[in-house]
């Protein structure tokens, strides 16, 4: 298993979070999308609108599979704080140092965006 950071979805949560598209205090395990939203997101959307709400990938998989795509980061409407936090725990537990760097990246911006 090879897990490496999306950079699609580091930009695109940067831009969201920027545009004011976020949410602050949510349980990230309520506030995750189902299964079966996130099948229903991507046969409504595609392959390319479903990895940018993901922060790494999963090299040993496809690019056109939805395994490929690791560590949500929103709900297919807004970028979660909770998620990044949950990524970036996922991320230290597993050992993956470059998704865990790039969700504290994000978690701080995010940080420096809605404390303004």
């Amino acid at each position: 298993m090879a897990i490496k950071v999306n950079p699609a979805g580091v930009e695109f949560a940067e831009q969201r979070i920027g545009e004011g598209d976020y949410r602050i205090s949510t349980v990230w395990r309520q506030a995750q999308p189902s299964p079966t939203a996130a099948a229903r997101f991507l046969d409504e959307n595609g392959i390319d609108e479903y990895a940018r709400w993901h922060l790494a990938v999963e090299t040993d998989e496809p690019r056109t599979s939805p395994a490929h795509y690791t560590f949500p980061i929103g709900d297919f409407r807004s970028v979660h704080r909770s998620g990044l936090i949950a990524a970036q725990q996922d991320a230290a537990k597993h050992g993956y140092e470059d998704v865990e760097e790039a969700a504290n990246e994000l978690i701080f911006f995010f940080d420096r965006i809605s404390a303004c």
